[in-house]
């Protein structure tokens, strides 16, 4: 299981890169230490992977179109392929682990139009309005759902038929979801066309953030007006293309405060937001601290 402290992404995309994916078994266990990722939080980000997890310890919000769920320890659930989605640790002292499943579809699916997928794995991952599928300890069928995914972490990955077994365990959870799916409301769809364009809007910010982004160059690179525009941010992010926008190049400059050297005054233009001065005092009101005070903090992590 890899230790992981930040979210990377693959080049002009706010899709999440998962370098450890191998071709033939596209399969990582991950245990993300949300104290250690800059500000405590993982970003706004989609991967085509299926997310399967359970929290250790701390409490951690999940936030998509959709709306917001808060997880205790002890808690989890299954994040379906291609949402869009971002955490944070509810806490600032306590300690927040996630242990992650990350797997594409297919290592349950076989063959691509196999039974299997029709009937099984298709429904969810297909369906646009099925975003999450929570569990929690009081409920009985989901507190099984929660043991088996612990357990699955346990497996040792040297042990004879360690990828076979995984597979068995992981179909077995994924059963228990699918009817745990089966049973839930149908979803307010109000978003369901707006998340693909929420996508091509984000990738077009995370190409230009440095440079002054217009309203209309904005709603254009996902063929939409600027009312339009506004409507996706509104339904998915529940922001302003606006508040994206300087609270991308605010994690930027957080990125570079705690990775880089460069000067203050350097990190404020390189991320689109101006002078020293202006620099300072937005990031004083979305950091709480000054950028030196950030740097101090968080350059040894």
């Amino acid at each position: 299981m890899k230790n992981v402290h930040s979210v990377e992404f693959h080049t002009g995309s706010r899709e999440e890169a998962l370098p450890d994916f191998a071709a033939d078994f596209p399969y990582i266990a991950s245990r993300a230490e949300l104290g250690k990722y800059i500000g405590r939080t993982a970003p706004w980000h989609w991967h085509r992977a299926v997310e399967i997890f359970y929290m250790k310890s701390g409490v951690l919000e999940y936030e998509t179109p959709a709306g917001k769920i808060v997880f205790p320890a002890g808690s989890g659930g299954m994040v379906n392929a291609n949402v869009l989605h971002m955490t944070r640790a509810v806490s600032q002292t306590e300690e927040t682990v996630q242990l992650l499943h990350i797997f594409d579809a297919s290592l349950l699916a076989g063959e691509q139009g196999s039974r299997i997928e029709r009937k099984y794995i298709a429904p969810i991952v297909n369906d646009p309005q099925m975003e999450m599928i929570p569990l929690f300890p009081d409920h009985p069928e989901q507190y099984k759902i929660l043991g088996l995914i612990l357990d699955a972490f346990c497996l040792p990955e040297d042990e004879f038929g360690y990828e076979m077994k995984l597979r068995e365990v992981l179909t077995q959870i994924w059963l228990l979801l699918f009817a745990q799916y089966q049973t839930m409301p149908i979803q307010d769809s109000r978003y369901d066309k707006s998340s693909d364009k929420i996508k091509q809007m984000l990738i077009y910010v995370h190409e230009h953030y440095p440079e002054k982004i217009s309203i209309s160059a904005l709603a254009a690179a996902a063929y939409l007006s600027e009312r339009e525009c506004f409507r996706a941010f509104r339904d998915c992010l529940h922001m302003t293309p606006v508040e994206y926008i300087q609270n991308y190049r605010l994690q930027i400059a957080c990125q570079m405060l705690a990775k880089g050297k460069e000067p203050v005054t350097v990190i404020g233009r390189a991320c689109g937001l101006g002078s020293s001065s202006y620099f300072g005092k937005v990031f004083r009101a979305y950091a709480h601290c000054t950028p030196t005070e950030y740097r101090k903090k968080w350059g040894s992590q």
